[in-house]
């Protein structure tokens, strides 16, 4: 069954449009709720919500900061998912974050929590595809979209069971490496997103290295739209308070519209 993360995203794609979805670290400053409504409002289709954890592995300065400063101010996965709970949003929403959090938790109380929040999707990052069986049998129980990172230096029968494995959408990642705002887009971001077109017709989105509009514009050539982390979180590290992040959204939503 299709969930509602990827049915937004499908309902931008069948219009003739790309996809934009923008991540936002929860808990980041008091206003951080309202950065997300603020980006909603300004164009995106959906919105992941990064959960702050200690270790970010996948992540580079920018993510590192955000997160070791949102822990700081007392941000928890609880306390994230309480504020989420009663926002009017407007667009569907997936968490970001790394296992331990939800190994810790428990996966069927993590995904029912996500669940009970209106929380639709998610993605653990640091769970391999062969081990994942525990938490997609607990977040399938609870109707939460398991999103399936896909590297670019995957084989084609790998990227096949992950996008197999994957709803809401395939991520494709732009390039080997940590998450941040690079001068050029790496080659390997519209490769990944290439081989995943041929693959699978679930919405393939690509992340990581997508800083600007004029390189999601590039790389939405070839895939089905983008995921901005950095560029959108250094706005909120910044302090531009969520009209900045929501005028850095509509770029990117101006720029995606132009293709």
């Amino acid at each position: 069954m299709i969930g509602p993360f990827e049915a937004a995203l499908r309902d931008r794609i069948d219009a003739g449009g790309k996809c934009l979805v923008p991540y936002i670290t929860g808990g980041l400053g008091d206003d951080w709720l309202q950065t997300i409504e603020a980006a909603a409002a300004a164009g995106a289709d959906a919105i992941e919500i990064g959960v702050p954890f200690s270790d970010p592995v996948m992540d580079g300065p920018t993510i590192q900061a955000a997160n070791d400063l949102a822990l700081e101010q007392g941000a928890t996965p609880q306390s994230i998912l309480d504020a989420v709970r009663g926002a009017d949003i407007g667009v569907p929403t997936a968490v970001m974050t790394y296992g331990n959090i939800a190994y810790r938790i428990g996966w069927e109380r993590f995904a029912r929590s996500l669940a009970e929040a209106g929380v639709s999707g998610c993605i653990l990052p640091d769970i391999p595809l062969e081990e994942l069986g525990p938490w997609v049998a607990a977040a399938d129980e609870a109707g939460v979209e398991t999103i399936q990172l896909a590297a670019p230096t995957g084989s084609d029968e790998r990227l096949t069971r992950i996008a197999e494995r994957s709803h809401g959408f395939v991520y494709g990642v732009g390039l080997l490496g940590i998450t941040g705002v690079r001068a050029e887009l790496a080659d390997s971001a519209k490769v990944i997103a290439q081989r995943l077109k041929v693959l699978t017709d679930k919405p393939v989105l690509v992340g990581v290295g997508i800083g600007t509009p004029e390189q999601a514009v590039e790389v939405s050539q070839v895939s089905d739209g983008v995921v901005v982390g950095s560029a959108v979180v250094q706005r909120m590290l910044d302090k531009a308070g969520p009209e900045g992040v929501a005028e850095l959204v509509g770029e990117f939503r101006s720029a995606l519209d132009a293709i």
